[in-house]
Formats: structure tokens, C-alpha cells, sequence
């Protein structure tokens, strides 16, 4: 009978009892919340409750209908499992498999109602049987198996690269500028393991655990499984930053060994990168696409303008630096090719007069746009007419193909002798737009034509941005912007390369465009002793890739036992 009373069942009973044991038979607070199952917390809740509301009614008389509704059977199953630790989305998990939707809110009020406390943290054995996600394995190049397999795969797009990455020697390339690794995961293995993530327009390395299972993709990467996000995401900040120029001049000289064509002209430009943290050492800069000035990591790009190609980046400016980032980039090209670039095509805001003397000096052409001051539009609109003249320009949209242009000689602040300034009306803006060259004997036409063509590496940026996700990086910005930079340098350039040997309009293509008809594929791949062959699904693109002669490939891949790759498609 004392079970009864000391072992209640029913809620309220069981509330009766142990607040009845603590004020009436002085029972101390901790015994009467174990005697009872609270949890001291909770008791003391109660406790508070009843001494606010004394007068509560404990019992009532029983209703009409029946005593033991759906309601109170809900309750007293939702007791039941929370007595067995379960937590309040177990317990609506396991309700509405039973037929009943509650939520895990409504749950949770039912449960304090009751008395019941927060769950505190479970070990595993108390923790409902489930099915769970199934834990990869760590990455460990020791762990790599070749043995003969067929496996599928969603990176399949991925081993299009693969033989231009073993044809410019990508390890030995890593090993020489010496970036970090480890036995398990070397530096070359862990590189190509973040351009994987790049090639496939990933937004974050984070993004990976969705994709940790898949054993085309660690394949690619010359690993047993692809690193986790932990390891991608703090790759980056053991990387010294001295080793990032030496990086991007190892890569550009491997690349132009595989035959990327160098242009003549090269399209120059800032982005800010925006930063999102507290940092009392970041700048404020302007940022473009948001028309303010914000908190970000200036990066200098630039762009081979005749084929789309970023070869040059530098995320490591400051606002004191940026003004003569246009003359390290004229010695890393001049170092790497044994030349000057013959003509700049860059933004007004990129560097100074004076150093726009040292171009004219140096005998490289440049086209660069001056800022509109309200003394400068003074002396434009003050020009007689007869001082203007129309120019027909190809290439643009009917409605400005006829501007009207200003042509004369200037002189500049630090900049020695004349330069020639272009005031051009009609193109659609309110005041004409003002350009300042050293090219003193070309037409006014091809002059603005060329900088018009100049707005491709804005849409090369939003290109990077938009598929590469230059600007998707986590708060840790100032030590992972140039890394991804580098990365992005990578995969424009693999891109290109893809493009170039498909034609057919793809060498100038979209990374975007490119990836949705090539990259984006499934494939089978078979390992056996000596070959990696990779069967593609039948796609409408396809015979693009054939005519390219990809189904002639038969390279050796050193980071995969010396296997040689071949690629079938259909």
C-alpha cells in the first residue's frame, strides 16, 4: 500500500506527494526531488510555483466521458519516454510515428507543465536507437586503395582535369614552393583536395561534409576519403603567407608550358572582398556591388583581356600599398615572360600620375579613366562645338554606336609631357565619360572601343564571384583570402585550358557555362593494375569532348600508383 503514495504514477499525484513531503514532513529538498524523480532544479520550480498559488487543487472530480482520453495518454507516454532520457524531438519523432503531430515545442510544454526539467547531455547508450549517419574514415594517403573496383561517382567532370594536372607536375610543383603536410595528408594531396572543392564551385569548404562519402571525389585528391571540414578550413592559416608569390609564379610558368596562350593586353582592377568580424586591423574600402565603403580585404586582379584569363592576384594590400600594385605586377610579368605587357587597360582609382609616367616611360600603352571633377566638366562643357566630333563604334548597342568626341592633349600632375584625354558624350550617362592615354596616334574609335571591352573583367569578377565564390569566405578572411585567391588563379586557369582545347566558343565561356555542360557529370570509374578508366553518361555535350580528342587520353598520374587515366564517354 505505501507504493501507492511513496511510487505515484499519475502527475499531479506524484506533485502532491512531493511537495507535501517537503513542507509537511521537513523532508530536505534534494531527498524529496530524488525520492520523487525531479531533477533539484525543477523541484525547487515547483516549489516556488506552490508557494505563489497555495490554494491549487490537486484533485478534482471526475468528469463526464471516459477517464483516460487520447490526451492524458499522450501525456503519459510523453512521461514515459522522457523518464528514459529521450529528448523532446525523440518524443515527437516517436508520436507522430504513432499517428499523433506534436511538435517538439508543444512537447516541451507538457513536459514543464509536468514538472520535468532540461535533459541534460545523454551519453550515446541512452540515446534512442536510430539509424545514424555513418562516420567516414579519416584521410590518410597510407590508406589509398587501388585494388581493382568499380565506383560511382557525382565529381566525375573532375578527371577532365586530372591530365593536365599530372602533366605539369603538380607535386613536385608543391613540394618546391613548400607549403605544409603531413604523412597522412602531404601538401600536394591537400592542395588538390581544396581545387576539387574550387573546380566544382563549392561555395565553402564546409560544404564538403555533404559530399565526404564519395570516393571519386578523394580519388581525385590521391586520398583514401576527402579531408573533413576542419582540416580545408584551417589549411589556409598554416600556409606562411611569403609562399603565396612563389606559389603563383610556380603555377604560371607550369601552365604555360601546357600551351595557354598569353594577349598583349591585360584588363587590371580592385575587389573588395568584405569582411564580416572584428578586426581592429582591417580597412575600410569601397565595395562595388553594394555602392559603400565596408570593412574587407582589398585584392588586386589581373586579367589576360583577349583570353579570359586571371593571371595575377595579390590579396594582401593595404591601403598605403595599393597605389603601386600596377608596378609589381609589371616586374611578376616581366620575371615570368621576359617582356613588358604592351597595354593596361585599368580603372581611374588604380594608381597615380606619376606612376602613369613611369608606363609612358617604360613604353607601355595604357587607357585608363580619369576622375570627373566639376572644374574638368566645366572646361568640357566650355569646348565650342565645332571642337567635337562624331566616331562610329562597332561592337556596342545601336543607341550609343555614334558618340561624340572631345580629342586634346593635357597636362597631368607628376606625369612629364602631354597625355591625351578623350571626353565622350552620348553613351548613356548624364556627363561624358573622360579617358587619359599615352597612345597618341590611334583612332578615337578603337581607343573607346577597347576601353568599352575593358568592362569584360567586371564581368569576369562577377564571374569568379558568382561561380569561384571569392566573396564566400568565413570571418577568418585576412588569412584565407589569398589562398583562395590562388586557388581561384587555378581553376581559371584549368578551365581555359578546357575550353581552349573544346573551341567551339568555350575558350572566352563562362566558368559557369563551361561547368554545366562538362564538369557538371556523373561517371563510373574502374581501377584495375595499371589504368583508371572513367566512363562518362551519355550527354548531349559529349561529342564536343570526343572531337577535342579526350577519348585519346592516356596519361600516367602519379599520385595514383602510376595508373593511366582514360576517359569514355557514352
Amino acid at each position: 500500500m505505501q507504493a501507492a503514495f511513496l511510487e505515484p504514477r499519475n502527475a499531479t499525484h506524484r506533485q502532491y506527494e512531493a511537495l507535501r513531503a517537503y513542507f509537511v514532513e521537513r523532508v530536505p529538498s534534494q531527498e524529496a526531488a530524488r525520492r520523487f524523480g525531479y531533477a533539484p532544479a525543477s523541484f525547487r520550480v515547483l516549489c516556488t510555483q506552490f508557494r505563489k498559488h497555495p490554494q491549487r487543487e490537486f484533485f478534482r472530480a471526475p468528469g463526464k466521458g471516459p477517464r483516460r482520453g487520447p490526451r492524458q495518454q499522450l501525456k503519459e507516454r510523453i512521461d514515459a519516454l522522457r523518464k528514459q532520457n529521450w529528448s523532446v524531438y525523440d518524443i515527437s519523432q516517436d508520436l507522430r510515428q504513432g499517428g499523433y503531430r506534436l511538435s517538439p515545442s508543444a512537447v516541451s510544454q507538457i513536459l514543464k507543465a509536468e514538472g520535468f526539467g532540461r535533459l541534460p547531455r545523454r551519453a550515446d547508450d541512452e540515446r534512442p536507437q536510430r539509424p545514424r549517419p555513418e562516420r567516414a574514415a579519416v584521410a590518410d594517403v597510407r590508406q589509398l586503395d587501388l585494388s581493382g573496383r568499380t565506383i560511382h561517382t557525382q565529381f566525375g567532370g573532375l578527371f577532365l582535369f586530372l591530365a593536365d594536372l599530372a602533366r605539369l607536375d603538380f607535386d613536385p610543383l608543391v613540394q618546391a614552393v613548400g607549403l605544409p603536410g603531413s604523412e597522412q595528408i602531404p601538401a600536394a594531396h591537400a592542395l588538390r583536395a581544396l581545387l576539387a572543392l574550387k573546380l566544382f564551385g563549392r561555395q565553402r569548404h564546409s560544404h564538403v561534409m555533404a559530399s565526404v562519402m564519395d570516393e571519386g571525389l578523394a580519388l581525385f585528391a590521391g586520398l583514401n576519403v576527402i579531408p573533413k571540414r576542419a582540416f580545408l578550413t584551417e589549411y589556409s592559416c598554416r600556409i606562411d603567407p611569403r609562399l603565396y608569390a612563389p606559389l603563383m609564379h610556380a603555377w604560371f610558368d607550369a601552365v604555360n608550358g601546357l600551351g595557354l596562350p598569353r594577349g598583349d593586353t591585360f584588363n587590371l582592377d580592385f575587389h573588395t572582398i568584405p569582411f564580416h568580424g572584428e578586426d581592429a586591423l582591417m580597412e575600410k574600402h569601397y565595395v562595388t556591388n553594394r555602392s559603400r565603403r565596408q570593412m574587407g580585404v582589398l585584392a588586386f586582379l589581373a586579367e589576360d583581356a583577349e583570353h579570359r584569363v586571371f593571371c595575377y592576384a595579390n590579396g594582401q594590400l593595404r591601403r598605403q600599398d595599393r597605389d603601386d600594385e600596377i608596378l609589381r605586377f609589371l616586374d611578376f610579368w616581366q620575371a615570368r615572360t621576359g617582356h613588358l605587357p604592351p597595354e593596361l587597360i585599368f580603372d581611374s582609382k588604380l594608381t597615380t600620375y606619376a606612376n602613369l609616367d613611369q608606363l609612358n616611360r617604360r613604353g607601355i600603352d595604357f587607357i585608363t579613366l580619369r576622375r570627373r571633377s566639376a572644374n574638368l566638366l566645366q572646361a568640357v562643357h566650355a569646348a565650342p562645338a565645332s571642337a567635337w566630333r562624331r566616331v562610329q563604334l562597332s561592337g556596342l548597342g545601336r543607341a550609343y554606336a555614334t558618340p561624340k568626341v572631345l580629342d586634346e592633349h593635357v597636362r597631368l600632375t607628376g606625369y612629364e609631357g602631354p597625355i591625351r584625354q578623350l571626353a565622350v558624350a552620348d553613351l548613356g550617362h548624364e556627363q561624358p565619360t573622360l579617358l587619359l592615354t599615352n597612345q597618341l596616334r590611334r583612332a578615337p574609335a578603337t581607343l573607346i572601343e577597347r576601353y568599352a571591352h575593358r568592362m569584360l573583367i567586371e564581368n569576369s569578377i562577377s564571374d569568379s564571384i558568382e561561380f569561384f565564390h571569392i566573396d564566400a569566405l568565413s570571418s577568418a578572411v585576412p588569412m584565407k583570402v589569398n589562398c583562395d585567391l590562388q586557388l581561384t588563379l587555378m581553376a581559371s586557369s584549368l578551365y581555359r585550358l578546357l575550353g581552349r582545347r573544346v573551341g567551339n566558343g568555350y575558350e572566352t565561356a563562362r566558368c559557369q557555362h563551361v561547368f554545366r555542360d562538362f564538369v557538371d557529370a556523373t561517371a563510373d570509374v574502374t581501377l584495375t593494375e595499371q589504368h583508371l578508366r572513367v566512363r562518362f553518361q551519355k550527354r548531349a555535350h559529349n561529342p564536343l569532348l570526343l572531337a577535342a580528342g579526350y577519348q585519346q587520353t592516356d596519361v600516367r598520374i602519379p599520385w595514383l600508383g602510376g595508373n593511366r587515366l582514360q576517359l569514355v564517354f557514352g
